[in-house]
C-alpha cells in the first residue's frame, strides 16, 4: 500500500521518536513489516464484566482483527470507559460524554488512521460515535449484538418490558415474590444487549441506518456465528475506508439524520435516541433539533417488538432485521452516503420479510402515525417528548390536576401511601431529574403507579418530568421536559392541585396557571445546590446542556481534526 498514513507520524520517522515508537510495540511480537505505512485500525473495545451487554466483545475484537489482518491492514485494540446501564450509579447517563471524551482523545493521541467501535450498551454506542466523530477518522460500528429470547414458564419474556410488568403484578398481589425471582434467571439467557427494542438495540438500528455499520449489525444475535462473521468483514472494510479516505463527516449528514429518525419511528425505538442524535449531531455540524423529530410523527409503527409490540430482537432477526424496515420505508428514505460507499438504498437491496407479523408492511402497520412527538408549551418552552406507540391512546388528549414529587426520594418514600390524593385521571409530575439536577438525567421519568391505584388495576397514568425513561419501558410517559427544574425551568414552579393539559395531536403541553402567579413562584424559587461538588461530576453540572441540545459539555460541541503536532518523547 502506497498511500501516506496518518500513522507515519509515529512508525514511519527513523529517528530517536520512531524508534521508541516501533520498539515498545515490538514488545508484543510485532515484526517489522507491520511498520511498513499499511493502515493502523484502531479497535476501541468497551469490553467489561461490569457491562453485561458489551461482555461478548473481547471475542468480536478477534474477528475484527482477522478482517483487518486480511486486508492488509495492522489491527491495535485499545480499551475506553465501558458504561454498564444495568450497573452505574448514579446513572450511566451521567458519564456518556466521559467516554465519548476518552473515546475522542484516545483516538486523537495514538498513531491510528481508522477505527472499529465496540460497543453495544445503551450509552456506549452514542459515546463512542460522539468522540469518533470529533476526530473524523475513518469509522464503523460492530455492536454486541441482542441476548436470546427470554425464556419463562414456557412464555417468551423480555428485559426490561416484562421486569416493569412483573413488578407491577408484585406490587398488585397479581404474581408471588417466588414466581418473580424465579423470572430473573430465564430473562437473561446469554451474553448481549436487551432483546426487547430498548435503547441498546434502537441505536443499533440507528447506527445501521445511517450506514455507520455493516447491514444485519443491529439485530443479529450476540451469540449468533454470523456476528462473528460480521465483525470480520467490518475489519476488511475499514482498511478499505482507510484507503477512501471515507470518514463520519461523509456518511453523518443531515440527510442521514433524517433517515435515522424515521427508522426511529418505525421500530417504535427508545425516546433516548432524540438526546444521542442530537448530541452527535453537535458534534458533526449538522443543524439538528427537535422539530426535526416531528419527521417520524406520520411514520407507521412497522415492528412489532416490546415495548410496542410483542416479540424480540431474536424474531426481529429472523424476520429481516433493519434491511427490511428500509425497504418498506422505501422512496422516504434520503439519499445518503454508507461506510459501503454506496447509498443506503443499497441496505434495503434484496432485503426480504420473512415473518410479516414481526415486520409489519405500511399497508398493515401496527400502529399509524405513532413516531415520537414533540411537546411544547409553557411547561416546556423548550420541548418534551412522547412516544405514542407506548402510550395509552386516551391519555394522549387528557387535561388534569398534577401530583408533585419534589424529588426522587420524595417519589420512593410516597408513591406506595395508602392515602396519597391522586386518582387515574391525575397527572404524576417529577422534578430534579434533569441532567443538571440528578446529575445525568436518569430513566425514572417512567414513575411506578401509585400502589393503591395499581391494586385497583389501574396500569397506566401520564407522568411528566425532566427525566429520561428506559427504553424498555412503558406507558403515557412525557420526558426531557426543557428546560429542567433544576436550570429553572417552569417544571419547577407545579405545584400539587395545578391543571396541566396535554395534547399529542396538537404537540402542546401546559400548565394552567396565569402568568402572574407563575412571576411570583418564579421570584421565589431558589435553586437546589448541587449534589456533587468535585471531580467529573461537577464539571458536568457546570457545561451541560439541556436535553432539548442533546446534553453534551458545551465545551465538546463540534470537532477537532488537527494534526497531533508537540512529540511526546
Amino acid at each position: 500500500m502506497t498511500n501516506e498514513k496518518r500513522n507515519r507520524g509515529w512508525y514511519g520517522k527513523l529517528d530517536k521518536d520512531g524508534f521508541i515508537h516501533r520498539s515498545w510495540m515490538k514488545n508484543q511480537g510485532f515484526p517489522d513489516h507491520v511498520f511498513d505505512g499499511r493502515p493502523v485500525i484502531g479497535i476501541c473495545n468497551t469490553w467489561s464484566e461490569l457491562t453485561p451487554c458489551n461482555s461478548g466483545l473481547r471475542d468480536l475484537a478477534e474477528g475484527v482483527k482477522r478482517g483487518v489482518w486480511e486486508a492488509g491492514g495492522f489491527p491495535v485494540e485499545f480499551p475506553v470507559m465501558s458504561l454498564g446501564e444495568t450497573q452505574m450509579k448514579p446513572t450511566a447517563m451521567l458519564f456518556r460524554n466521559l467516554l465519548a471524551m476518552d473515546v475522542e482523545e484516545s483516538i486523537r493521541a495514538y498513531g491510528m488512521d481508522g477505527v472499529v467501535l465496540l460497543g453495544g450498551c445503551d450509552k456506549t454506542t452514542p459515546g463512542q460515535l460522539m468522540g469518533a466523530a470529533s476526530v473524523d477518522l475513518p469509522s464503523i460500528v460492530v455492536s454486541s449484538g441482542p441476548m436470546l429470547n427470554g425464556k419463562w414458564k414456557g412464555q417468551d419474556i423480555g428485559s426490561g418490558t416484562d421486569v416493569w410488568k412483573f413488578s407491577e403484578q408484585v406490587r398488585a398481589g397479581e404474581m408471588t415474590l417466588q414466581d418473580f425471582m424465579n423470572a430473573e434467571s430465564g430473562m437473561s439467557r446469554s451474553k448481549g444487549v436487551c432483546m426487547t427494542m430498548g435503547t441498546a438495540s434502537t441505536m443499533a438500528s440507528l447506527v445501521e441506518a445511517m450506514g455507520m455499520s455493516l447491514p444485519t449489525n443491529a439485530a443479529l444475535p450476540a451469540v449468533d456465528a454470523r456476528r462473528m462473521a460480521l465483525a470480520h468483514m467490518t475489519g476488511k472494510r475499514i482498511v478499505e475506508m482507510v484507503e477512501e479516505d471515507l470518514k463520519p463527516s461523509d456518511i453523518l449528514t443531515k440527510e442521514a439524520f433524517e433517515n435515522a429518525i424515521m427508522t426511529n419511528a418505525a421500530v417504535g425505538g427508545s425516546t433516548n435516541a432524540v438526546v444521542h442524535l442530537l448530541a452527535l449531531a453537535g458534534r458533526v455540524g449538522v443543524d439538528l433539533s427537535l422539530k426535526d423529530f416531528e419527521l417520524g410523527g406520520e411514520i407507521p409503527l412497522l415492528v412489532n417488538c416490546m415495548p410496542s409490540g410483542k416479540y424480540l430482537m431474536e424474531d426481529f432477526c429472523y424476520a429481516g432485521g433493519v434491511p427490511v424496515v428500509l425497504k418498506e420505508l422505501g422512496e422516504r428514505l434520503r439519499s445518503a452516503t454508507t461506510c459501503l460507499g454506496g447509498d443506503i438504498s443499497v441496505y434495503a437491496g434484496g432485503a426480504e420479510c420473512y415473518n410479516d407479523d414481526v415486520i409489519r408492511t405500511m399497508e398493515n402497520p401496527l400502529k399509524p402515525a405513532a413516531g415520537l412527538r414533540v411537546l411544547r408549551g409553557n411547561l416546556a418552552p423548550n420541548g418534551a417528548i412522547v412516544k405514542p406507540s407506548a402510550a395509552t391512546d386516551a391519555l394522549l388528549e387528557h387535561e388534569a390536576e398534577a401530583y408533585v414529587f419534589e424529588s426522587i426520594e420524595d417519589l420512593k418514600a410516597n408513591i406506595d401511601n395508602d392515602d396519597l390524593p391522586v386518582t387515574p385521571d391525575t397527572i404524576l409530575v417529577l422534578k430534579g431529574c434533569g441532567p443538571k439536577g440528578y446529575p445525568g438525567m436518569p430513566e425514572v421519568g417512567n414513575m411506578p403507579i401509585p400502589g393503591k391505584l395499581v391494586k385497583q388495576g389501574v396500569r397506566d397514568m401520564i407522568r411528566v418530568s425532566d427525566a429520561r425513561m428506559s427504553g424498555t419501558a412503558y406507558g403515557t410517559v412525557i420526558l426531557h421536559v426543557s428546560p429542567e427544574a433544576n436550570a429553572g425551568g417552569t417544571l419547577a414552579l407545579v405545584k400539587t392541585g395545578d391543571r396541566i393539559r396535554v395534547s399529542a395531536s396538537k404537540g402542546e403541553l401546559e400548565l394552567l396557571v396565569d402568568e402572574a402567579e407563575l412571576e411570583a413562584r418564579r421570584a421565589a424559587w431558589e435553586p437546589e445546590p448541587p449534589h456533587y461538588t468535585r471531580g467529573y461530576a461537577k464539571m458536568y453540572i457546570d457545561h451541560v446542556l439541556q436535553a432539548d441540545k442533546g446534553a453534551d459539555l458545551d465545551f465538546l460541541v463540534g470537532k477537532d481534526t488537527r494534526p497531533v503536532t508537540r512529540e511526546s518523547h
